[in-house]
């Protein structure tokens, strides 16, 4: 054990600390450190409902999805339509940014699931084309 004096904030302290090579570093057990929780007993995760877009690929659709977190400016394509790579098929707003979101294959819209003005978060879907 080595003893250290250490200032934080003007206050002294003195601590004592424990030298180990380091092949034995380990960490220190959760119930020693606080505010840690150790791992079992934590709360598991609530299970995650099943997103739309699965149900639209298992159709046959493919899902286009938000690529970023922000809000529908403008959609630019109805249910029905026909789209090719590339067509722009909504508009983000992002940090004061426009973006445009292209097809990225051709085929039908078969659903539009966002409108204008609502906001979007990553990976929420926005078209589907089958």
């Amino acid at each position: 054990m080595k003893k250290f004096r250490v200032t934080v904030n003007g206050q002294t302290y003195e601590v004592e600390v424990e030298e180990i090579d380091a092949g034995e570093a380990r960490p220190a057990p959760a119930e020693q450190v606080k505010g840690v929780v150790p791992k079992e007993a934590k709360a598991p995760k609530p299970a995650v409902p099943a997103k739309r877009e699965e149900a639209a690929v298992s159709e046959g659709g493919e899902a286009v999805k938000a690529p970023l977190p922000g809000v529908v400016v403008d959609v630019k394509v109805e249910p029905g339509q026909k789209v090719r790579p590339g067509d722009v098929l909504v508009v983000l707003e992002a940090m004061k940014m426009e973006n445009e979101i292209p097809a990225p294959i051709a085929g039908t819209v078969r659903e539009v699931a966002v409108s204008q003005g609502q906001s979007v978060s990553v990976d929420d879907v926005l078209v589907v084309i089958g």
